[in-house]
């Protein structure tokens, strides 16, 4: 499936920026499921200097730095990106969560060394034992690692209501489990909190997917939002995706941007910038499905 993806960002301040440097992850990373055709970034101002290369994750990334007065920032991303669909892993099979713990531990293979990094704490994802806790009755002994998870998704699903605006970017993981709402970030950093509490691998991914209107209702420009995920390290199968917000396995629908620890390492745009006192941001993204040839 194809999809084009358009990512606007404005920001406006109370009074001129003199200088700002400034990070943004907005090209849809590649991987074995997923092709970025084409990418533009527009800046406005356009910028004295701008760098592009990849972070430490692998994760595309543009610097920028104004060095001009300014009163404002418009970045605006578009993509086209093309999902390839791919077999839903059979969560029955493969090794059990035992299993998957000790070659996490005793394995010198290369992509299980990589992956141990993603067991550690991370600023939004501190290990817990009540959340460890929490997650105990969804590994059971000796079943499947990836139904275990696959259980732990879908209860974070049931037992959490998603609430637009009940949360801000810092709020702590433990008070979203203690309040039981939040919003998709939220739920990804809880997933993640009670994986890697257990000693799994388990990764923060952000990205897109395509809402549906309501039936006679036509699409409104900027409706869609931006997404987060889990993925986690299960040997045999690589990385497998799990979305605890809409309790389901990501199918092609899903557009992977990044990804990294958690939303600290792949937020869409952040920077460094000198005064503006109060400042105002405003996000719209659409998600448009392309027809296929």
């Amino acid at each position: 499936m194809k999809y084009r993806v358009t990512h606007s960002t404005r920001y406006e301040y109370d009074e001129a920026i003199p200088l700002s440097h400034n990070v943004v992850l907005l090209r849809p990373r590649e991987h074995g499921t997923q092709t970025c055709l084409q990418h533009q970034l527009d800046l406005l101002p356009v910028p004295a200097i701008r760098n592009e290369g990849f972070d430490y994750f692998g994760n595309p990334v543009i610097w920028f730095s104004l060095q001009e007065p300014h009163t404002g920032l418009k970045i605006v991303a578009e993509s086209e990106v093309e999902v390839t669909p791919s077999p839903v892993p059979d969560v029955t099979q493969g090794p059990s969560w035992e299993n998957v713990l000790y070659t996490l531990a005793s394995s010198r293979d290369r992509g299980t060394l990589a992956a141990r990094e993603f067991a550690f704490e991370s600023a939004y994802v501190p290990w817990s034992p009540e959340l460890a806790e929490y997650a105990r009755p969804s590994f059971a002994s000796d079943q499947p690692f990836l139904q275990c998870v696959f259980d732990l998704t879908k209860r974070i699903f049931h037992d959490f209501k998603f609430l637009a605006g009940s949360t801000k970017i810092d709020t702590p993981v433990m008070d979203v489990f203690r309040s039981g709402e939040g919003v998709c970030q939220d739920f990804a950093h809880l997933q993640l909190c009670c994986l890697r509490s257990r000693g799994f691998s388990a990764r923060y991914v952000s990205g897109y997917i395509a809402t549906v209107p309501p039936p006679g209702q036509e699409r409104l420009a900027g409706a869609d939002a931006s997404h987060a995920w889990v993925s986690v390290f299960a040997p045999g199968f690589d990385w497998v995706d799990f979305d605890p917000t809409n309790g389901l396995m990501p199918p092609d629908s899903h557009i992977t941007l990044a990804w990294g620890r958690d939303y600290n390492d792949v937020g869409p745009a952040k920077g460094i910038l000198i005064g503006g006192k109060r400042h105002w941001m405003d996000v719209a993204v659409d998600v448009v499905p392309l027809e296929t040839a």
